[in-house]
Protein backbone atom coordinates (compact mmCIF):
# COMPACT_ATOMS: atom_id res chain seq x y z
CA UNK A 1 0.00 0.00 0.00
CA UNK A 2 1.20 3.13 -1.19
CA UNK A 3 2.39 6.12 1.76
CA UNK A 4 -0.11 8.26 2.18
CA UNK A 5 1.18 11.70 1.61
CA UNK A 6 1.12 14.07 4.06
CA UNK A 7 -1.15 17.58 3.32
CA UNK A 8 0.68 19.35 6.00
CA UNK A 9 3.79 19.84 4.83
CA UNK A 10 4.92 23.41 3.93
CA UNK A 11 5.07 24.33 0.12
CA UNK A 12 9.07 23.91 -0.01
CA UNK A 13 8.82 20.67 1.75
CA UNK A 14 6.85 19.14 -0.78
CA UNK A 15 9.63 18.88 -3.22
CA UNK A 16 11.99 17.58 -0.80
CA UNK A 17 13.49 14.08 -2.26
CA UNK A 18 10.99 11.31 0.21
CA UNK A 19 13.49 8.60 -0.01
CA UNK A 20 16.46 8.23 2.48
CA UNK A 21 18.76 8.05 -0.06
CA UNK A 22 17.64 11.53 -1.48
CA UNK A 23 17.42 12.90 1.50
CA UNK A 24 21.15 12.15 2.53
CA UNK A 25 22.44 12.73 -0.74
CA UNK A 26 20.29 16.42 -0.20
CA UNK A 27 21.92 16.37 3.11
CA UNK A 28 25.59 15.85 1.65
CA UNK A 29 25.36 17.77 -1.51
CA UNK A 30 24.07 20.98 -0.18
CA UNK A 31 27.02 22.14 2.11
CA UNK A 32 29.00 21.05 -0.72
CA UNK A 33 27.67 23.05 -3.65
CA UNK A 34 27.35 25.84 -0.87
CA UNK A 35 31.14 25.61 -0.14
CA UNK A 36 31.74 25.50 -3.94
CA UNK A 37 29.61 28.94 -4.43
CA UNK A 38 31.34 30.86 -1.83
CA UNK A 39 35.01 29.87 -3.13
CA UNK A 40 33.67 30.79 -6.44
CA UNK A 41 32.29 34.20 -5.35
CA UNK A 42 35.21 34.84 -3.52
CA UNK A 43 37.74 33.98 -6.19
CA UNK A 44 36.20 35.90 -8.69
CA UNK A 45 35.32 39.26 -6.26
CA UNK A 46 39.05 39.12 -5.36
CA UNK A 47 41.54 36.14 -7.26
CA UNK A 48 40.14 37.30 -10.51
CA UNK A 49 39.52 40.80 -9.87
CA UNK A 50 42.99 41.21 -8.44
CA UNK A 51 44.98 39.47 -11.08
CA UNK A 52 42.96 41.45 -13.95
CA UNK A 53 44.16 44.39 -12.51
CA UNK A 54 48.01 43.56 -12.23
CA UNK A 55 47.77 41.83 -15.62
CA UNK A 56 45.94 45.06 -17.35
CA UNK A 57 48.33 47.62 -15.42
CA UNK A 58 51.40 46.03 -16.71
CA UNK A 59 50.14 45.75 -19.96
CA UNK A 60 48.89 49.50 -19.98
CA UNK A 61 52.51 50.17 -18.68
CA UNK A 62 53.90 48.73 -21.54
CA UNK A 63 51.83 50.55 -23.83
CA UNK A 64 52.60 53.78 -22.32
CA UNK A 65 56.40 53.06 -22.14
CA UNK A 66 56.30 52.41 -26.32
CA UNK A 67 54.15 55.65 -26.65
CA UNK A 68 56.70 57.56 -24.51
CA UNK A 69 59.75 55.39 -26.57
CA UNK A 70 58.10 56.64 -29.73
CA UNK A 71 57.73 60.56 -28.59
CA UNK A 72 61.59 61.04 -27.44
CA UNK A 73 62.99 58.70 -30.21
CA UNK A 74 60.83 60.04 -33.13
CA UNK A 75 63.18 58.95 -35.94
CA UNK A 76 61.77 56.28 -38.36
CA UNK A 77 64.65 53.94 -38.02
CA UNK A 78 64.43 53.79 -34.13
CA UNK A 79 60.82 53.01 -34.66
CA UNK A 80 61.18 49.83 -35.91
CA UNK A 81 63.35 48.56 -32.57
CA UNK A 82 60.50 50.44 -30.01
CA UNK A 83 57.82 48.17 -31.53
CA UNK A 84 60.28 44.89 -31.77
CA UNK A 85 60.92 45.22 -28.07
CA UNK A 86 56.80 45.56 -27.76
CA UNK A 87 56.67 42.49 -29.87
CA UNK A 88 58.58 40.39 -28.35
CA UNK A 89 58.37 41.52 -24.68
CA UNK A 90 54.29 41.02 -24.52
CA UNK A 91 53.94 37.99 -27.59
CA UNK A 92 51.48 40.28 -29.74
CA UNK A 93 51.25 41.77 -32.90
CA UNK A 94 52.17 45.61 -33.36
CA UNK A 95 51.61 47.45 -36.50
CA UNK A 96 52.22 51.42 -36.60
CA UNK A 97 49.56 53.44 -38.85
CA UNK A 98 51.26 56.77 -40.32
CA UNK A 99 48.55 59.54 -39.90
CA UNK A 100 45.80 57.60 -38.45
CA UNK A 101 43.35 58.61 -35.63
CA UNK A 102 40.69 57.08 -33.65
CA UNK A 103 37.79 59.42 -34.83
CA UNK A 104 34.89 57.70 -35.09
CA UNK A 105 35.83 54.56 -33.23
CA UNK A 106 34.91 53.93 -29.40
CA UNK A 107 35.44 50.80 -27.63
CA UNK A 108 33.19 47.66 -27.28
CA UNK A 109 32.22 44.60 -25.89
CA UNK A 110 34.11 45.34 -22.37
CA UNK A 111 31.41 44.66 -20.41
CA UNK A 112 31.62 41.71 -17.29
CA UNK A 113 34.03 42.03 -14.17
CA UNK A 114 37.20 41.76 -16.23
CA UNK A 115 36.70 44.09 -19.11
CA UNK A 116 35.44 46.93 -16.91
CA UNK A 117 38.29 46.80 -15.09
CA UNK A 118 40.90 46.76 -18.24
CA UNK A 119 39.28 49.91 -19.11
CA UNK A 120 39.62 51.24 -15.64
CA UNK A 121 43.65 50.81 -15.28
CA UNK A 122 43.88 51.92 -19.03
CA UNK A 123 42.06 54.83 -18.48
CA UNK A 124 44.34 55.73 -15.28
CA UNK A 125 47.47 54.86 -16.80
CA UNK A 126 47.25 55.73 -20.82
CA UNK A 127 47.79 59.57 -21.30
CA UNK A 128 46.86 59.05 -24.61
CA UNK A 129 43.44 58.13 -26.32
CA UNK A 130 42.21 54.49 -27.14
CA UNK A 131 40.30 52.28 -28.21
CA UNK A 132 39.46 48.88 -26.89
CA UNK A 133 37.51 45.75 -29.20
CA UNK A 134 37.25 43.09 -26.51
CA UNK A 135 36.06 40.40 -29.30
CA UNK A 136 38.43 41.14 -32.35
CA UNK A 137 37.84 37.51 -32.84
CA UNK A 138 37.60 34.45 -30.50
CA UNK A 139 41.05 33.99 -28.38
CA UNK A 140 42.10 38.14 -29.27
CA UNK A 141 41.52 41.69 -28.41
CA UNK A 142 42.33 44.73 -30.50
CA UNK A 143 43.83 47.90 -28.43
CA UNK A 144 44.56 51.26 -30.51
CA UNK A 145 46.01 53.95 -29.14
CA UNK A 146 47.25 57.34 -30.37
CA UNK A 147 51.24 57.49 -30.97
CA UNK A 148 53.14 60.28 -32.25
CA UNK A 149 52.70 60.61 -36.20
CA UNK A 150 49.85 58.22 -36.29
CA UNK A 151 48.43 54.88 -33.89
CA UNK A 152 49.70 52.09 -32.92
CA UNK A 153 47.43 48.74 -33.95
CA UNK A 154 47.92 46.00 -31.33
CA UNK A 155 46.38 42.42 -31.31
CA UNK A 156 46.98 40.58 -28.04
CA UNK A 157 45.92 37.39 -26.71
CA UNK A 158 42.73 37.36 -24.13
CA UNK A 159 45.33 36.00 -21.88
CA UNK A 160 46.89 39.24 -21.63
CA UNK A 161 43.58 40.89 -19.31
CA UNK A 162 41.96 37.72 -18.34
CA UNK A 163 44.11 34.67 -16.22
CA UNK A 164 44.05 31.21 -17.01
CA UNK A 165 43.52 30.25 -13.77
CA UNK A 166 40.24 31.04 -13.76
CA UNK A 167 38.84 28.15 -16.04
CA UNK A 168 41.09 25.63 -14.70
CA UNK A 169 39.77 26.53 -10.64
CA UNK A 170 36.23 26.09 -12.01
CA UNK A 171 36.63 23.43 -13.74
CA UNK A 172 38.34 21.63 -10.96
CA UNK A 173 35.32 23.20 -8.33
CA UNK A 174 32.78 21.33 -10.10
CA UNK A 175 35.04 18.00 -10.91
CA UNK A 176 35.94 17.75 -7.24
CA UNK A 177 32.06 18.29 -5.98
CA UNK A 178 30.99 15.85 -8.30
CA UNK A 179 33.46 13.31 -7.71
CA UNK A 180 32.78 14.04 -3.86
CA UNK A 181 28.65 13.44 -4.65
CA UNK A 182 28.81 10.26 -6.83
CA UNK A 183 31.40 8.88 -3.84
CA UNK A 184 29.18 9.81 -1.11
CA UNK A 185 26.16 8.55 -3.20
CA UNK A 186 27.98 5.21 -3.22
CA UNK A 187 28.76 5.24 0.60
CA UNK A 188 24.77 6.41 1.30
CA UNK A 189 23.54 3.74 -1.25
CA UNK A 190 25.29 1.02 0.42
CA UNK A 191 23.79 2.31 3.61
CA UNK A 192 20.37 2.62 2.97
CA UNK A 193 20.76 -1.01 0.48
CA UNK A 194 20.02 -2.99 4.26
CA UNK A 195 17.07 -0.51 5.26
CA UNK A 196 15.20 -1.28 1.53
CA UNK A 197 15.61 -5.37 2.58
CA UNK A 198 14.45 -4.87 5.76
CA UNK A 199 11.22 -2.96 4.90
CA UNK A 200 11.18 -5.53 1.73
CA UNK A 201 11.22 -8.33 4.33
CA UNK A 202 8.48 -6.81 6.54
CA UNK A 203 6.32 -6.38 3.60
CA UNK A 204 6.76 -9.85 2.47
CA UNK A 205 5.75 -10.84 5.99
CA UNK A 206 3.07 -8.62 6.63
CA UNK A 207 2.07 -10.73 2.98
CA UNK A 208 2.41 -14.02 4.65
CA UNK A 209 5.02 -14.89 2.83
CA UNK A 210 8.41 -16.06 3.83
CA UNK A 211 12.21 -14.84 3.62
CA UNK A 212 14.11 -17.49 4.80
CA UNK A 213 17.77 -15.94 3.69
CA UNK A 214 17.19 -12.64 5.31
CA UNK A 215 20.22 -11.60 7.40
CA UNK A 216 20.52 -8.44 9.22
CA UNK A 217 23.46 -6.51 8.20
CA UNK A 218 24.46 -2.91 7.47
CA UNK A 219 25.23 -0.09 10.23
CA UNK A 220 24.94 -0.89 14.23
CA UNK A 221 21.26 0.83 14.43
CA UNK A 222 20.29 -0.86 10.98
CA UNK A 223 21.64 -4.59 12.58
CA UNK A 224 19.39 -3.97 15.59
CA UNK A 225 16.48 -2.97 13.58
CA UNK A 226 16.81 -6.46 11.73
CA UNK A 227 17.55 -8.16 14.34
CA UNK A 228 14.40 -6.75 16.18
CA UNK A 229 11.85 -7.21 13.45
CA UNK A 230 13.26 -11.25 12.95
CA UNK A 231 12.63 -11.85 16.98
CA UNK A 232 9.14 -10.57 17.00
CA UNK A 233 8.56 -12.54 13.66
CA UNK A 234 9.23 -15.37 15.68
CA UNK A 235 6.95 -14.23 18.74
CA UNK A 236 4.18 -13.91 16.42
CA UNK A 237 4.95 -17.30 14.27
CA UNK A 238 4.77 -18.89 18.17
CA UNK A 239 1.39 -17.29 18.92
CA UNK A 240 -0.44 -18.15 15.99
CA UNK A 241 0.75 -21.42 16.20
CA UNK A 242 -0.31 -21.69 19.92
CA UNK A 243 -3.53 -20.29 19.40
CA UNK A 244 -3.83 -22.23 16.05
CA UNK A 245 -2.62 -25.45 18.30
CA UNK A 246 -5.60 -24.74 20.99
CA UNK A 247 -8.49 -23.83 18.80
CA UNK A 248 -7.95 -26.79 16.88
CA UNK A 249 -7.48 -28.90 20.07
CA UNK A 250 -10.62 -27.38 21.73
CA UNK A 251 -12.80 -28.23 18.30
CA UNK A 252 -11.63 -31.87 17.81
CA UNK A 253 -12.29 -33.08 21.36
CA UNK A 254 -15.57 -31.16 21.36
CA UNK A 255 -16.30 -33.76 18.27
CA UNK A 256 -16.39 -36.40 20.94
CA UNK A 257 -19.29 -35.42 23.31
CA UNK A 258 -21.35 -34.31 20.29
CA UNK A 259 -20.85 -37.59 18.52
CA UNK A 260 -22.71 -39.11 22.24
CA UNK A 261 -24.96 -36.74 21.80
CA UNK A 262 -26.05 -37.44 18.61
CA UNK A 263 -25.85 -41.29 18.82
CA UNK A 264 -28.56 -40.67 22.27
CA UNK A 265 -30.49 -38.90 20.32
CA UNK A 266 -31.08 -41.29 17.67
CA UNK A 267 -32.05 -43.92 19.96
CA UNK A 268 -35.22 -41.50 21.75
CA UNK A 269 -38.27 -42.00 20.03
CA UNK A 270 -39.21 -38.75 17.47
CA UNK A 271 -41.40 -35.39 19.63
CA UNK A 272 -40.69 -31.71 19.52
CA UNK A 273 -38.17 -32.30 21.88
CA UNK A 274 -35.95 -34.57 20.84
CA UNK A 275 -36.14 -32.65 17.32
CA UNK A 276 -35.45 -28.91 18.85
CA UNK A 277 -32.44 -31.00 20.40
CA UNK A 278 -31.21 -32.49 17.40
CA UNK A 279 -31.45 -28.76 15.74
CA UNK A 280 -29.67 -27.81 18.54
CA UNK A 281 -26.46 -30.82 18.28
CA UNK A 282 -26.16 -29.90 14.63
CA UNK A 283 -25.78 -27.07 14.68
CA UNK A 284 -22.81 -27.38 17.57
CA UNK A 285 -21.67 -29.71 14.73
CA UNK A 286 -21.23 -26.91 12.16
CA UNK A 287 -20.13 -24.12 14.82
CA UNK A 288 -17.11 -27.12 15.41
CA UNK A 289 -16.63 -26.99 11.69
CA UNK A 290 -16.09 -23.89 11.54
CA UNK A 291 -14.03 -23.65 14.62
CA UNK A 292 -11.41 -25.88 12.95
CA UNK A 293 -11.87 -23.97 9.32
CA UNK A 294 -10.24 -20.74 11.32
CA UNK A 295 -7.76 -22.53 12.86
CA UNK A 296 -6.41 -24.16 9.80
CA UNK A 297 -6.67 -20.50 7.99
CA UNK A 298 -4.44 -19.05 10.88
CA UNK A 299 -1.93 -22.53 9.76
CA UNK A 300 1.65 -21.67 8.47
CA UNK A 301 0.64 -22.73 4.36
CA UNK A 302 3.36 -21.94 2.34
CA UNK A 303 2.88 -19.16 -0.33
CA UNK A 304 3.96 -20.20 -3.94
CA UNK A 305 3.30 -18.53 -7.12
CA UNK A 306 -0.40 -19.75 -8.54
CA UNK A 307 -2.97 -19.10 -11.28
CA UNK A 308 -5.37 -17.11 -9.58
CA UNK A 309 -7.97 -18.15 -12.52
CA UNK A 310 -7.89 -21.87 -12.15
CA UNK A 311 -8.44 -21.32 -8.51
CA UNK A 312 -11.30 -19.16 -8.70
CA UNK A 313 -13.12 -21.09 -11.61
CA UNK A 314 -12.72 -25.36 -9.08
CA UNK A 315 -14.15 -22.42 -6.32
CA UNK A 316 -17.23 -21.85 -8.71
CA UNK A 317 -17.19 -25.61 -9.98
CA UNK A 318 -17.84 -26.75 -6.22
CA UNK A 319 -20.52 -24.17 -5.73
CA UNK A 320 -22.00 -25.20 -9.12
CA UNK A 321 -21.98 -28.56 -8.34
CA UNK A 322 -24.53 -27.94 -5.24
CA UNK A 323 -27.24 -26.64 -6.92
CA UNK A 324 -25.77 -22.35 -7.31
CA UNK A 325 -26.68 -20.55 -9.98
CA UNK A 326 -23.14 -18.12 -10.70
CA UNK A 327 -22.25 -16.40 -13.78
CA UNK A 328 -18.57 -16.11 -14.14
CA UNK A 329 -16.53 -13.65 -15.56
CA UNK A 330 -12.67 -14.05 -15.87
CA UNK A 331 -9.40 -12.44 -17.90
CA UNK A 332 -7.41 -14.50 -20.12
CA UNK A 333 -4.71 -14.99 -17.10
CA UNK A 334 -4.17 -13.58 -13.44
CA UNK A 335 -0.95 -15.31 -11.59
CA UNK A 336 -0.25 -13.84 -7.81
CA UNK A 337 2.11 -15.38 -5.03
CA UNK A 338 -0.51 -16.88 -2.34
CA UNK A 339 -1.51 -19.80 -0.38
CA UNK A 340 -3.80 -21.77 -2.30
CA UNK A 341 -5.56 -23.51 0.22
CA UNK A 342 -5.96 -20.58 2.25
CA UNK A 343 -7.37 -18.39 -0.68
CA UNK A 344 -9.74 -21.04 -1.58
CA UNK A 345 -11.13 -21.21 2.00
CA UNK A 346 -11.48 -17.30 1.58
CA UNK A 347 -12.98 -17.53 -1.46
CA UNK A 348 -15.48 -20.43 0.01
CA UNK A 349 -16.88 -18.65 2.50
CA UNK A 350 -17.81 -15.64 0.14
CA UNK A 351 -19.41 -17.43 -2.27
CA UNK A 352 -21.45 -19.88 0.09
CA UNK A 353 -22.38 -16.65 2.28
CA UNK A 354 -23.97 -15.29 -1.05
CA UNK A 355 -25.35 -18.85 -1.86
CA UNK A 356 -26.92 -18.71 1.12
CA UNK A 357 -29.07 -15.80 0.84
CA UNK A 358 -29.40 -15.26 -2.90
CA UNK A 359 -30.80 -16.91 -6.10
CA UNK A 360 -28.08 -15.30 -8.03
CA UNK A 361 -24.43 -15.02 -8.24
CA UNK A 362 -21.91 -12.95 -10.32
CA UNK A 363 -18.29 -14.08 -9.77
CA UNK A 364 -15.75 -11.56 -11.70
CA UNK A 365 -12.19 -10.86 -11.52
CA UNK A 366 -9.39 -8.11 -12.86
CA UNK A 367 -5.52 -6.32 -12.03
CA UNK A 368 -5.85 -2.76 -10.74
CA UNK A 369 -2.94 -0.88 -9.65
CA UNK A 370 -0.69 -3.55 -9.06
CA UNK A 371 -3.43 -5.60 -7.06
CA UNK A 372 -5.78 -8.29 -8.23
CA UNK A 373 -9.23 -7.68 -7.44
CA UNK A 374 -11.85 -10.47 -7.23
CA UNK A 375 -15.72 -9.50 -6.92
CA UNK A 376 -18.65 -11.24 -6.07
CA UNK A 377 -22.21 -10.29 -6.31
CA UNK A 378 -25.55 -11.27 -5.44
CA UNK A 379 -28.96 -10.42 -5.63
CA UNK A 380 -30.13 -11.14 -1.85
CA UNK A 381 -31.05 -8.96 0.41
CA UNK A 382 -27.58 -6.99 1.45
CA UNK A 383 -26.06 -6.01 4.60
CA UNK A 384 -26.90 -2.63 5.58
CA UNK A 385 -23.71 0.18 5.17
CA UNK A 386 -23.36 0.51 9.13
CA UNK A 387 -23.48 -2.83 9.71
CA UNK A 388 -20.97 -4.15 7.26
CA UNK A 389 -17.95 -3.74 9.56
CA UNK A 390 -19.61 -5.75 12.01
CA UNK A 391 -20.23 -8.45 9.61
CA UNK A 392 -16.54 -9.30 10.01
CA UNK A 393 -16.44 -9.60 13.58
CA UNK A 394 -16.08 -13.13 14.88
CA UNK A 395 -19.53 -14.82 16.24
CA UNK A 396 -21.77 -11.46 15.04
CA UNK A 397 -25.00 -12.52 13.21
CA UNK A 398 -27.15 -10.16 11.56
CA UNK A 399 -30.12 -11.21 12.59
CA UNK A 400 -32.12 -8.39 10.56
CA UNK A 401 -30.88 -9.30 7.48
CA UNK A 402 -29.60 -12.84 7.41
CA UNK A 403 -31.52 -16.15 8.30
CA UNK A 404 -30.33 -17.66 11.37
CA UNK A 405 -31.79 -20.73 10.46
CA UNK A 406 -29.18 -21.28 7.62
CA UNK A 407 -26.64 -22.15 10.26
CA UNK A 408 -23.14 -21.02 10.99
CA UNK A 409 -21.04 -19.29 13.86
CA UNK A 410 -20.80 -16.54 12.17
CA UNK A 411 -16.97 -16.81 11.36
CA UNK A 412 -17.18 -17.38 7.30
CA UNK A 413 -16.11 -13.53 6.75
CA UNK A 414 -14.04 -13.48 9.68
CA UNK A 415 -12.18 -16.27 8.08
CA UNK A 416 -12.10 -14.77 4.45
CA UNK A 417 -10.65 -11.40 5.76
CA UNK A 418 -8.07 -12.83 7.89
CA UNK A 419 -6.84 -15.20 5.11
CA UNK A 420 -6.88 -11.96 2.42
CA UNK A 421 -5.28 -9.61 5.32
CA UNK A 422 -2.67 -12.73 6.05
CA UNK A 423 -1.88 -12.09 1.97
CA UNK A 424 -1.54 -8.14 2.78
CA UNK A 425 -5.05 -7.65 1.03
CA UNK A 426 -8.64 -7.44 2.53
CA UNK A 427 -12.32 -8.11 2.56
CA UNK A 428 -14.55 -5.04 1.44
CA UNK A 429 -18.23 -5.28 1.00
CA UNK A 430 -20.41 -2.59 -0.80
CA UNK A 431 -23.48 -2.59 -2.51
CA UNK A 432 -24.08 -4.52 -5.30
CA UNK A 433 -24.98 -3.57 -8.96
CA UNK A 434 -27.47 -6.66 -8.82
CA UNK A 435 -28.92 -5.11 -5.88
CA UNK A 436 -27.75 -7.49 -3.09
CA UNK A 437 -24.49 -7.31 -1.22
CA UNK A 438 -20.77 -7.21 -3.08
CA UNK A 439 -17.83 -8.25 -1.11
CA UNK A 440 -14.32 -7.60 -3.14
CA UNK A 441 -11.58 -9.43 -2.32
CA UNK A 442 -8.15 -7.42 -3.47
CA UNK A 443 -4.76 -8.86 -2.44
CA UNK A 444 -0.75 -7.89 -4.51
CA UNK A 445 0.24 -9.46 -7.09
Amino acid sequence: MPLSEDRSLSPLRRFLPRSLLGRSLLILGVPIIAVQLISLWFFYDRHVQNVSRRMAQNLAHNIQLTVNHMRYFPAVKDRAWILSALRSGQGMRVTFQKDRTLEGLESRNMDGQVGREVMRQFRRILAEDFVIDGDHDDRHIRIRVTAPGGALDIIATKKKIRPITTELYVAWSIGAAVVLLIIGGLFMLNQVRPIRELAAAADQFGKGRDVPDFKPWGATEVRQAATAFLIMRERLRRQIDQRTEMLAGVSHDLRTPITRLKLGLALEPDSPETAALRSDVDEMERMVEEYLAFARGEGLEQAVEANVNLLVRDVVARARDDGARIELALPSSLKATVRPNGFKRALTNIVRNAERFASEIRVGAGRRAGMIVIFVDDNGPGIPENERDNAFKAFHRLDDARNRDGGGAGLGLTIARDILRGHGGDVILAESPMGGLRAVLRFPV
